[in-house]
């Protein structure tokens, strides 16, 4: 079920009025019922895979807490929790290799094999990738080293475990909540607030602007342009990969943003997934602020275990590497999300590495770094090393996003701009313009952002007619400019397919 289809439109209201009016003890059963048909809208039998990782790692919990409590001595203790974890990180993470990475494996094990003239003949698996697999093995994978830290309880209960593992609003494309957030809220039952429900609204419209009236506007040209790279190649790759940037921005922020609407509503608040991330800096801000909850997963679960930085730089070096190559192999089975994510390690790693020589380039010239000229200039460089990776992940493999560089690189077609042809990319004048002006808003509402000022709740604050013809005129907009029609589709989110 998609937030953006006819169906999700019956379907949560429906939820919301049987959550609000059944006694409070049972609410999360409810919860977890609409959960479970929600996921089970796309591939019923998907949904066993979802009961299989939420039943080992709720024992995974209750064998941690048991150790924890048990009288054997101390060393005997931390290498039964060990192997507990050890074991849940292991059938999880089989399952999610079985579904996503096998072929992969066997396609570069033969490639690999073949350079030493060794044939290996296994066939292709025909396997369905489940929807948002890797989200939530990720999120009930963080409990168990959570219970294993002793930074939450176990939880007895196994249908509240289960609810948490499968929390509708953000089962198949995130926010990954951590369960000192998510698990401690679902143990309380909510009231209805008008206020929370009033928030929850606001940030459900601009979710779905970002997805309906922008990523869904911008993927229309950036699919006809990838779509035919020999046709439209140079600069019209160049306009094409910049506007992917903002297409897969509105796409997956808006899906969390709907999420947080939607939970909010229901009195849960989840995590902030993206703020403002290309307003940044340096490309490490970049990562600070693009897909939170994956970065910090990231940070908490495999960098710091790692060592961090508490080794010396070198190890600090290869553990960032270390992470962001896992993180490029996450989002897909393919090489050049490995690329992809390389790419983004390399980047901070070599900025790292001079970062001392650019301190005297500015002491040296006098430089002014809180000048709005320098960070101007910081930002449209990160932007482009940024941008010039997600060629990588928009491409069809590596050697296409090659070609496609080597296209940029060598453009000599600049008339596009003034000639109309840059109109025959799917989007007419006015559509593209519309979506000009778009960008401007989302880019205008991540400055309000950055500087501590939310939009919505300035909203909130305003008299009762402002509220109610700014929501109208939302309402209005979303359905007047989105991309709808006799023949519309509801489009997938791009993250699904992670």
């Amino acid at each position: 079920m998609l937030f953006n289809s006819l169906q999700f439109l019956i379907f949560f209201p429906i939820v919301l009025m049987v959550y609000y009016i059944i006694p409070d003890k049972i609410k999360y059963l409810w919860l977890l019922a609409a959960s479970y048909y929600f996921y089970m809208c796309w591939n019923a039998k998907y949904a066993i895979l979802i009961l299989f990782s939420t039943a080992v790692t709720y024992l995974s919990g209750i064998l941690l807490e048991r150790a924890k409590h048990s009288e054997k001595d101390e060393a005997r203790k931390i290498r039964t929790k060990k192997l507990i974890v050890a074991g849940s990180f292991i059938l999880n993470l089989s399952i999610l290799f079985c579904y996503k990475y096998l072929n992969f494996t066997i396609t570069n094990l033969s490639v690999l094999l073949s350079k030493f003239h060794i044939q290996l003949h296994i066939p292709l698996f025909d396997i369905i990738l489940p929807v948002g697999i890797s989200f939530y093995t990720f999120q009930a994978l963080s409990y168990t080293m959570d219970v294993y830290r002793d930074e939450i309880y176990a939880e007895k209960n196994f249908f509240r475990y289960a609810l948490f593992v499968s929390f509708f609003p953000q089962l198949v494309a995130g926010p990954i909540e951590r369960s000192k957030n998510l698990l401690k809220q679902l143990a309380v039952p909510k009231r209805f607030s008008f206020e929370r429900a009033k928030e929850g609204l606001l940030l459900m419209l601009w979710g779905y602007f970002l997805k309906l009236v922008l990523a869904d506007r911008i993927a229309i040209f950036v699919d006809t342009v990838y779509g035919d790279i020999e046709t439209y190649g140079g600069w019209y790759l160049i306009v094409g990969t910049v506007l992917f940037a903002f297409q897969i921005y509105c796409d997956f922020s808006g899906y969390s943003t709907i999420a947080m609407g939607a939970a909010k509503i229901l009195g849960i608040s989840l995590m902030e997934n993206f703020n403002a991330p290309y307003l940044s800096t340096s490309v490490g801000t970049f990562w600070r602020n693009w897909h939170i909850s994956l970065t910090s997963w990231f940070k908490d679960y495999l960098y710091i275990p790692l060592g961090g930085s508490r080794k010396g730089k070198l190890r600090k070096y290869i553990n960032k590497m270390i992470v962001f190559l896992v993180s490029g192999l996450w989002h897909g089975a393919q090489l050049s999300y490995v690329v992809w994510g390389g790419l983004n390690g390399l980047y901070q790693v070599i900025g790292e590495i001079l970062q001392p020589l650019r301190d005297r380039f500015v002491c040296r010239f006098g430089i002014n770094r809180e000048n709005f000229s320098h960070k101007l200039l910081q930002g449209l460089f990160t932007f482009v090393l940024i941008d010039l990776s997600w060629v990588f992940f928009r491409a069809a493999g590596t050697r296409e996003a090659l070609r496609i560089i080597r296209s940029m690189v060598t453009a000599r077609n600049p008339w596009i701009f003034w000639d109309g042809s840059l109109y025959t990319c799917g989007l007419d004048s006015k559509n593209f313009g519309l979506m000009i002006i778009c960008i401007g808003i989302l880019l205008l509402a991540d400055v309000f952002k950055r500087r501590n000022l939310v939009v919505r709740q300035e909203i909130l604050k305003q008299n009762y007619w402002f509220r109610c013809i700014f929501i109208s005129a939302a309402i209005t907009a979303v359905l007047l400019f989105g991309i709808w029609g006799p023949t519309y589709d509801a489009a997938n989110f791009i993250y699904f397919q992670f």
